[in-house]
């Protein structure tokens, strides 16, 4: 169907304290829509009665090109939005198990569903957590997507005990992290996260973490780029994951698009979730970030613009060129 990796395991509930400690320390910022349905991601027998199996799936989808290795986008964004693609594969994988097995009940998603797809991938033995709170797998290192299909029939191979960790006293993704948001204890913590601030969070980003954005106009890949497991990365052959048009600009073309330019060429990817504000934000924090004084004359044209998320974005950046 098109994943790379698959593995099983039996669907024994979560232990509480694995989320909920995440949770209550705040580390979710608002995104309030995981702790809503707590309950089913702690236990996957509330979404399929009589549930027997997981099975665990991911998707490399590491691509390597001279025209998007300084892209300001983050790797896993810059082709097809991946939930479409997981999802399709997903469907087809169910579809093929209809086909075999009738009477077989199960119930799939990607990372917009209420799973822990990393806590299943690690049971399904498809890799483990490292320490900047990537799923990492001995064939991909952490460039992989996951999906998750429950069944109510048991299978043959399910995982035999934990994948290898590592990550051992490597602590390279810590220290790189540019604001602090790796905890040591395999968490991340969306508050400080520029993955979050530059996707998630739409009003304007707290200003100790604007220095952060140098480069960066949608998610961030430092944790993932210093890593020593992920030297070597296997390109995908899927053309899916192929980069799109916008994955080409840099940060100041992001920074001048139009609303017209913006939805051409960010439609069908994940870049449409930051929507326009959010990522000619981000782009505008980047030039002032990192410095750009050519920049001066487009922020100075953003400094006026009717939204005031946008102008106070560039007036910020004006300050960081006087500065």
């Amino acid at each position: 169907m098109g994943f790379d990796l698959c593995g099983f395991s039996r669907p024994e509930p979560i232990a509480p304290e694995i989320l909920g400690d995440w949770l209550a320390a705040g580390m979710a910022a608002d995104m309030d829509w995981i702790s809503e349905r707590l309950a089913d991601r702690l236990d996957v027998r509330r979404l399929l009665p009589g549930a027997q199996t997981v099975v665990s799936l991911a998707c490399n989808y590491y691509v390597d090109t001279p025209q998007t290795e300084s892209s300001p986008v983050a790797r896993y964004a810059r082709g097809r939005d991946y939930h479409y693609t997981l999802k399709d594969r997903l469907r087809a994988l169910r579809r093929r198990l209809r086909e075999r097995h009738p009477s077989l009940e199960s119930y799939g998603c990607v990372d917009d569903g209420p799973f822990m797809e990393k806590v299943w991938a690690v049971r399904g033995g498809l890799g483990y957590v490292g320490r900047n709170g990537c799923l990492i797998t001995p064939k991909f290192g952490s460039y992989v997507l996951l999906a998750t299909l429950v069944l109510d029939a048991r299978v043959d191979g399910y995982a035999q005990g934990p994948t290898p960790d590592l990550c051992d006293r490597c602590s390279l993704c810590i220290s790189a992290c540019p604001t602090d948001a790796l905890n040591g204890a395999r968490q991340v913590d969306a508050r400080k996260c520029l993955s979050y601030q530059s996707i998630e969070n739409p009003e304007p980003v707290p200003e100790p973490l604007r220095p952060g954005f140098v480069n960066l106009v949608f998610g961030c890949d430092i944790c993932q780029e210093v890593c020593p497991l992920n030297d070597g990365p296997v390109p995908t052959l899927s053309d899916r994951f192929f980069p799109r048009a916008v994955a080409g600009l840099d940060v100041m073309g992001i920074a001048a698009l139009k609303r017209e330019e913006y939805q051409t060429l960010t439609q069908g990817t994940p870049l449409a979730r930051a929507k326009y504000e959010g990522l000619r934000r981000n782009a505008l924090y980047a030039l002032g970030a990192a410095r750009v004084e050519k920049a001066r004359p487009l922020l100075e044209e953003a400094s006026r613009e009717q939204n005031p998320v946008l102008s106070e974005a560039a007036r910020w950046a004006l300050q960081q060129l006087d500065s």
